[in-house]
């Protein structure tokens, strides 16, 4: 069974919620989330996060992972925030 944590930590492994898929769309230009009433289409940003919340990976890989691709640092607390508040909108779900 799937819970919504309130404050995810670097060892929690989100994935994407039920009910929410991700998919690139090409008329878009971007990620978006699609459920049953309609569609959030997603900045850059939150679609790189979004798209490695496999439910495999912990909070501190996706960081890993999003510095080396991006060659940059210091992206654990926007993650983590982010993170945070797609657990709030149910976006994302944690086992």
């Amino acid at each position: 069974m799937s819970a919504v944590l309130a404050e995810p930590g670097l060892a929690s492994q989100p994935r994407i919620g039920a009910g929410f898929r991700l998919q690139w769309e090409p008329a878009q230009d971007c990620h978006v989330l699609l459920y049953p009433e309609g569609m959030v289409k997603l900045n850059p940003s939150a679609g790189e996060i979004l798209k490695r919340c496999d439910g495999q990976r912990s909070v501190a890989t996706l960081v890993a992972d999003l510095e080396a691709a991006f060659a940059t640092s210091g992206l654990q607390a926007d993650v983590l925030a982010f993170v945070q508040m797609a657990g709030q909108q149910r976006w994302l779900t944690w086992a």
